[in-house]
């Protein structure tokens, strides 16, 4: 069992380490996204006042990580989410007025070409972006050396390297592990476009390990009496640590990848 102190971590993650677990778990929709996040933009350069996309925000954690520690302003989208629980959540926290909530699907996104300084997307982009024509879509709404930052879920080798999504992975999340690449696939999937400049691309060192502890936590607080109570996803967290703890970091990463628009 993982206590919630453990999900706070300053001599990795400082920054995130300020933010309370529960908080993070009540808004949970994947593996710890203010650890990817934090860790994905040291590859970034964001500075105060850039209009920010957070693309398939979620509940909300990650815009509100943004605003608050990068002071950009941020416009938070996602399908899942209607957009007034997004906003209760950012008014909530204290950015309210520097986070747009915006409800959008990724193939329909409601901006002007060029308007965006940067666009960040955490644990999402593998359910969209694997598509050989979506990074020359996403892009044309980036001015001009413009940012892109993405977290996503990666294999350390292609599922077609090994002939078969490897059964502990494939028990817990099925077909899905099909859009989990390894970081090399991802650059090459880009640079070939000649639309943007790949200047990192790396597997976390140690996600497994990150996501293991996530995982316990959630499962723990998720069968506590009390308000976070939910048997159902904790036996999904349960489910996650046991592939995690068979996988022990030969195959399950995650990627971290960021590139500028050309």
């Amino acid at each position: 069992m993982t206590d919630l102190s453990e999900l706070v971590r300053p001599d990795r993650y400082p920054r995130s380490s300020r933010y309370d677990p529960a908080w993070l778990l009540d808004l949970d929709m994947g593996p710890h996204p203010l650890w990817l996040l934090e860790d994905l933009a040291r590859d970034l350069e964001l500075r105060p006042g850039m209009r920010v996309l957070d693309l398939g925000s979620g509940k909300g954690a990650t815009a509100v990580f943004l605003a608050r520690e990068y002071g950009v302003e941020v416009v938070a989208a996602d399908w899942w989410i209607a957009a007034e629980e997004a906003a209760a959540v950012f008014a909530a926290a204290g950015v309210g007025d520097r986070v747009e909530a915006v409800r959008a699907e990724a193939h329909a996104l409601p901006f002007e070409e060029g308007s965006l300084d940067a666009i960040v997307s955490v644990d999402a982009f593998e359910y969209f972006g694997t598509a050989d024509g979506y990074l020359p879509y996403l892009v044309r709404f980036l001015r001009p050396g413009g940012q892109l930052g993405v977290a996503t879920p990666a294999l350390t080798r292609e599922v077609r390297e090994l002939g078969a999504i490897p059964p502990h992975i494939k028990e817990v999340v099925g077909w899905e592990a099909m859009a989990w690449h390894t970081a090399e696939w991802w650059r090459f999937q880009w640079e070939t476009t000649e639309l943007v400049d790949v200047t990192s691309a790396r597997l976390q060192p140690d996600a497994w390990r990150d996501w293991l502890l996530w995982a316990r936590a959630g499962a723990a607080y998720r069968s506590a009496d009390g308000a976070g109570t939910d048997t159902a996803r904790a036996e999904g967290d349960r489910a996650v640590v046991g592939m995690l703890t068979a996988d022990h970091g030969e195959y399950l990463s995650f990627a971290l990848l960021a590139a500028r628009r050309r």
